[in-house]
């Protein structure tokens, strides 16, 4: 019998028969007839049996026939192994009871919440081809094998009925994103434990299935959560779309009715690298990055290709598009707002793409006036900082003298000044507490550790400092600090008493930017050095700049190639001394944006999604872990490429590098990246910042103390790989499993070979063997695209909104008393000083590109919730994640604490503003605070 176990009859039931024991039964000996329903829906409702006109309904895991005993209708049980007291009809007699039953299976699928009239056009065509059969199905798929056929069991193909019909009633009545059909299929009563469901689509117009729940098995409801995008399918390209169980399987363990689909799931995401994708593909392919020039637009828009022995990097995901007329090693462009290629699933969905359009209008218009004053006006600069405020306050259009009575016969511009509010940008969190903050030596040091980049930083292990640079090309390799210039900066203390005592730190720059600096100086509007900046840890725990050390390389046609500058005696070197504070935020913002946010968190992490999607099937417990730490970053990656990191793009134009902007990025990632120092005690050690503790919790001591971006990244941290230690440890029981997951190792292979290819041979890539190391990769994995990307992120606009707080672009040199421009400088400092950094254009226009960058969407999911991966969780995993979503909401707790104790300077005092942006939640908007699960921005 299977599945259907015994008929047991309760004895209470059976008039004249009173014994509580369990007997064997027949309905000759008791004078009744049976018709039993096949195993029924939830709890209180019905499924049908082909083998009879009655229902059976379940009650507490108890399946109930109606059944005929001396002409009155009595409850009957139905159980498997669990026996009561009852009369019990032998097994044999059930199969020619009943030998199909009714599931039921329910469809959630998301309406868009607005439709184009051409959507609304293919759902009336739509409509109609229903009529003849073009319509949406579903089959089932079991588990099992079925021994004669020796494929997987599975469901007849079944239509999904009222497609059309319940979206007119939805629209009319009811405003919520989803419909809900359901649909009765019909199995054998052997059919085993539904796997797997395969959906088919043969309307016209795409849509997105949220999730499929089946009811009627004695094992409870099957849950498929899908949440992706369902194509056409027609003659020509039939799109069956496969969907597996909420169950995790390793592949060691699939049942064999779901292997053949496993296999073939992951080959048809892996493509064969031949072809152009198209919006609707799912196809996840390698590729290097050249497309981030166009030399068919001429010489000056050449840009060489990332990825290859002469240019590391990481690899990005391949669109297949055609190449360029003139160079056919260059893929050709898609411009904006034409959509760049991710598979369909990786789009930006609607909450998101509402959010990017609010944003471009609001940029369109930020932008708008600048042009007009910039055109209007015969200097671009701005005039003076009160000038700069104007941005925030009185409004553009009646600041910047637009109001001519030209314009206010113009009705677009009368509306413009109705308003007014919309044109003036937010007030960056630099202004709001204390305006003159930027000024300050002691902020200028905060920031470094509680700022947007506060991964820079390192201790001083060797003075003066050493370049790794050819001293042949380069010249010598020591700094040109010397003792005497610091030595009344150190509080009484010797240089090498400072070093031993771990309070001289720095900010290094000079190996990354020497070797351009000819490329930089050499283009229209931008300057810089190469710089160190050397700081003394006081008594406070604060830091304190005591030496800022400017270089040029050899051969440069200025009067000195190094120049070291101390904190300012009088006023004219007060102003020098903010000219080379400005030059060193200016080298701290490009490598801020082109090595630590995107070439870190971005273009790092690329490797390891695409590789999850090739390798790792859906049903593997890694994926499902994986997933939410993946959402939407394939889709910003693409954007990058096509506005911000491509030539002449937002980096090029507004960050001092210019156009040697991504090969001081390729640079730095094979002269200084390395995954296994990516996790945050590792890097942390590494810049000399800790050292190892094992009486910590995370196994490390600060050797500053007060180090905010450290104190709340180590508990995040720890609270990360203490939920993928969980994880791990119940997946694989021992480091044989592991070795021998197939799946696993091809993705950890695949994403270390092919995505990081150029670094393929270097001996720091962990290996996979055991399971503290997979522990270690995928807590860094979560941790880069996550936390360490939010603390690089969403403070962008609350901390450089101000261009004189962190100018990312600088256009002077600081002149010297033998320049022809230094008479200039001391006679309007301020305004010499403003013409150094970004024009208003120049400003504007940034401004508006990091106030987009530093928004958070509507539907943004946080560190510590499921979001959409409502997975059925074992109850270990399910405990598991309570805690870490309970010990995520500590650290918040915990961060809250420490931003009012006064005796932590760096994140509380006067004007001070307290280090969030390590604190996991947020509502949408800039709120410089917030760790999505995923790089989303």
């Amino acid at each position: 019998m299977g599945s259907f176990g015994k008929l047991l009859i309760s004895s209470s039931t059976i008039a004249g028969v009173k014994s509580r024991s369990t007997t064997a039964a027949s309905s000759d000996q008791f004078g009744f007839s049976v018709s039993v329903g096949g195993l029924g829906r939830r709890n209180g409702s019905f499924a049908r049996c082909s083998g009879g006109n009655r229902r059976m309904r379940r009650r507490e895991g108890v399946f109930f026939a109606s059944m005929k005993v001396d002409h009155h209708i009595q409850p009957a049980m139905v159980m498997g192994e669990h026996m009561q007291p009852a009369m019990v009809i032998e097994e044999q007699m059930l199969p020619a009871i009943c030998a199909e039953f009714t599931i039921l299976a329910t469809v959630n699928v998301r309406r868009s919440k607005k439709e184009s009239f051409k959507d609304r056009v293919s759902n009336r065509l739509d409509a109609m081809a229903e009529i003849v059969g073009r319509n949406v199905s579903l089959m089932v798929i079991s588990t099992d094998i079925d021994p004669e056929t020796k494929v997987a069991k599975r469901t007849e193909e079944v239509s999904v009925r009222r497609w059309f019909e319940k979206r007119k009633s939805r629209d009319e009545k009811d405003e919520s994103e989803n419909m809900t059909y359901t649909v009765e299929l019909t199995v054998n009563n052997n059919f085993g434990t539904p796997g797997a469901i395969v959906v088919t689509n043969r309307h016209q117009k795409e849509f997105y299935l949220e999730s499929i729940a089946v009811e009627g098995f004695a094992s409870g409801i099957v849950h498929f959560n899908c949440n992706s995008w369902i194509q056409s399918s027609s003659k020509d390209a039939p799109r069956k779309r496969v969907f597996f169980s909420d169950k995790p399987y390793l592949p060691s363990e699939t049942p064999p009715g779901l292997n053949k689909f496993r296999e073939e799931e992951l080959k048809a995401l892996r493509g064969d690298g031949t072809g152009e994708r198209k919006s609707s593909d799912r196809i996840y392919e390698f590729d290097t990055y050249n497309d981030l020039g166009n030399p068919d637009r001429g010489k000056d828009w050449v840009r060489p290709t990332l990825g290859g022995q002469e240019l590391p990097y990481p690899r990005r995901l391949r669109t297949g598009r055609p190449p360029m007329k003139t160079d056919l090693h260059a893929e050709s462009r898609v411009e904006a707002p034409l959509p760049m290629y991710v598979p369909r699933d990786e789009a930006f969905e609607e909450g998101k793409k509402e959010t990017l359009d609010k944003q471009n209008t609001k940029a369109m218009l930020h932008v708008l006036v600048p042009s007009l004053v910039s055109t209007s006006e015969e200097c671009h600069d701005f005039k003076s900082l009160h000038e700069m405020d104007g941005l925030y306050k009185a409004g553009l259009i009646f600041k910047n003298g637009l109001q001519t009575d030209l314009l206010k016969k113009i009705p677009f511009f009368c509306k413009l000044q109705e308003s007014e509010a919309h044109l003036r940008y937010d007030t960056p969190s630099i202004l709001t507490r204390d305006k003159l903050a930027w000024i300050r030596d002691d902020e200028f040091a905060r920031q470094v550790v509680a700022g947007i980049n506060p991964v820079s930083i390192e201790r001083v292990k060797v003075f003066p400092p050493v370049s790794k640079l050819d001293p042949e090309m380069y010249g010598p390799p020591e700094s040109s600090i010397r003792e005497e210039d610091i030595t009344g900066f150190l509080d009484g203390m010797s240089v090498a008493d400072a070093v031993k005592e771990n309070k001289l730190f720095m900010l290094d720059y000079h190996d990354i930017f020497l070797p351009f600096l000819d490329r930089i100086n050499s283009q229209d509007g931008r300057k810089s050095y190469a710089t160190r900046t050397l700081f003394f840890l006081t008594s406070l725990g604060t830091l304190k700049p005591i030496a800022i050390e400017l270089c040029l390389p050899p051969g440069t046609s200025e009067s000195r190639l190094k120049r070291v500058l101390t904190p300012p005696m009088d006023a004219t070197s007060t102003w020098i001394w903010q000219l080379a504070k400005a030059h060193v935020c200016s080298n701290d913002a490009g490598v801020h944006q082109l090595i630590n946010h995107w070439l870190r968190t971005h273009a790092s992490m690329e490797p390891f999604i695409l590789s999850a999607h090739r390798q790792l099937s859906a049903l593997h417990p890694i994926f499902k872990l994986l997933q939410p730490h993946m959402r939407y970053t394939l889709e910003i990656n693409s954007l990058a490429r096509q506005i911000l990191i491509n030539g002449k793009g937002v980096i090029e134009s507004y960050f001092t590098p210019g156009s040697v902007s991504m090969e001081m990025s390729a640079a730095a990632y094979r002269n200084t990246y390395r995954f296994d120092q990516e996790n945050l005690p590792d890097d942390l050690v590494r810049r000399g910042m800790a050292v190892p503790d094992p009486t910590q919790p995370h196994g490390l001591k600060l050797l500053m103390e007060d180090y905010p971006y450290a104190n709340d990244g180590l508990m995040i941290w720890s609270a990360i790989k203490n939920w993928v230690t969980t994880y791990v440890n119940a997946h694989y029981h021992d480091d044989a499993s592991i070795e021998y997951d197939v799946e696993l190792q091809n993705w950890y292979s695949e994403a270390v070979n092919v995505g990081h290819a150029d670094t393929r041979d270097e001996p720091w890539w962990p290996r996979l063997s055991t399971s503290e190391d997979l522990i270690g990769i995928l807590t860094t994995v979560i941790w880069v695209s996550s936390a360490q990307h939010a603390a690089l992120n969403f403070g962008q606009y609350p901390l450089g909104g101000y261009m004189p707080n962190r100018p990312p672009l600088m256009r002077r040199l600081i002149p010297d008393e033998t320049d022809p421009e230094y008479k200039n400088f001391i006679a309007n400092p301020e305004k010499f000083f403003l013409s150094c950094l970004p024009s208003m254009m120049q400003a504007t226009k940034l401004m508006t590109v990091i106030d987009t960058l530093s928004t958070h969407s509507e539907d943004e999911e946080y560190l510590g919730e499921r979001g959409k991966q409502t997975y059925s969780w074992t109850p270990e995993i399910a405990e598991a994640f309570n805690v870490y979503a309970t010990e995520i909401r500590r650290v918040e707790e915990e961060i809250e604490k420490r931003n009012e104790n006064s005796e932590l300077r760096n994140r509380c005092g006067a004007g001070v503003l307290p280090y969030q942006l390590l604190m996991p939640s947020s509502g949408p908007g800039i709120t410089a605070r917030g760790i999505p699960n995923s790089v989303t921005i």
